[in-house]
């Protein structure tokens, strides 16, 4: 990579994360210490306005993929979310199409105890009507709750999407209705596709949140960073940072090696928080500290990191549209 191009790069990361104070989303900085000095519970997690919400969200919230959508894994699914909410973690983040509804009710059998404790969001994959409204009480019942906090509208990835999610028998509408009944508080959109429909989508709808794929292959294709990412800080919207470790594809020898720098990485963004799925306790642990002990990256170190992922971006976004 040239010198003009890196010395573009750190302009960049010096506008958009100086732009994260403006827009709200800085966080008191913990002083940054060897993980292994301290046991998950030393340190609270800082935290940062989710948009426009009124809810503050730590660094780190809880997925629902990984272990917790999968069969035959309750008891160790419960506990993980148990351990997430002891530790902090007031954001939880799951989807009807989890595990074809598992990861729900894996996070109902805590819910039902522990609801207040978190911000809840679900997510509809149908873009009708009647087919949203079907999904939404099943979410309900699978989470044993009576309200979401955030409703979203789950992996958007076509302008034809779009179509269907805003026709007159789209899914906005029950979402709207949700929001207006007071069984959901907030409506998001979601995706890790292809940043331009996102982006026309935040355009045409005043979404509460937006989740979209982050890291630090991103600049390498279809970039979220410079073609989505800067929209949602302008507007105010909640934004959620997703495929941080890319299911594993982000660590290669030679390039990102640890959990560290993934999450860094992506939490120098103007981002409110990041979710990850947990595949086991030491996982969600480690992911805690860092966020405990989380320091920005400087824009150099910034662009050092995607130099490192740049030999394998493709495998490492490979959920993305290729331009």
């Amino acid at each position: 990579m040239n010198n003009h191009r890196k010395e573009s790069r750190r302009s960049f990361f010096k506008k958009i994360v100086g732009g994260a104070a403006v827009a709200g989303l800085a966080s008191k900085m913990a002083p940054f210490e060897a993980f292994s000095k301290w046991s998950a519970e030393a340190l609270a997690m800082s935290t940062r306005p989710l948009g426009k919400t009124g809810h503050h969200v730590p660094l780190f919230s809880l997925g629902g993929q990984a272990t917790l959508e999968r069969p035959g894994t309750e008891e160790e699914s419960v506990a993980i979310i148990n351990r997430a909410l002891d530790l902090g973690v007031n954001y939880i983040d799951t989807a009807a199409a989890y595990g074809r509804g598992i990861s729900e009710t894996y996070f109902g059998k805590v819910l039902k105890h522990r609801r207040k404790e978190v911000f809840l969001a679900s997510k509809t994959n149908d873009r009708s009507y009647d087919g949203s409204m079907r999904l939404l009480e099943k979410s309900l019942a699978q989470l044993q709750t009576d309200t979401l906090d955030l409703w979203q509208l789950h992996n958007v990835r076509t302008d034809d999407d779009l179509k269907k999610i805003f026709a007159d028998d789209g899914a906005i509408k029950p979402m709207e209705k949700a929001r207006d009944e007071k069984i959901v508080r907030f409506l998001g959109i979601t995706g890790h596709y292809d940043p331009h429909v996102l982006r026309r989508g935040i355009e045409q709808y005043p979404f509460d949140t937006i989740l979209m794929a982050l890291n630090a292959a991103d600049r390498h294709n279809a970039s979220f960073i410079e073609h989505l990412l800067p929209h949602a800080v302008n507007k105010g919207i909640g934004i959620i940072g997703m495929k941080i470790p890319a299911r594993g594809r982000m660590f290669r020898e030679g390039g990102i090696t640890t959990m560290e720098q993934a999450m860094r990485y992506v939490l120098t963004l103007p981002v409110n928080t990041v979710i990850v799925g947990i595949t086991k306790m030491e996982e969600l642990e480690e992911n805690i500290r860092i966020a405990q002990s989380f320091r920005p990256y400087s824009a150099e170190e910034m662009a050092h990191l995607e130099d490192l992922a740049k030999p394998y971006y493709a495998d490492a976004s490979w959920f993305k549209v290729s331009w």
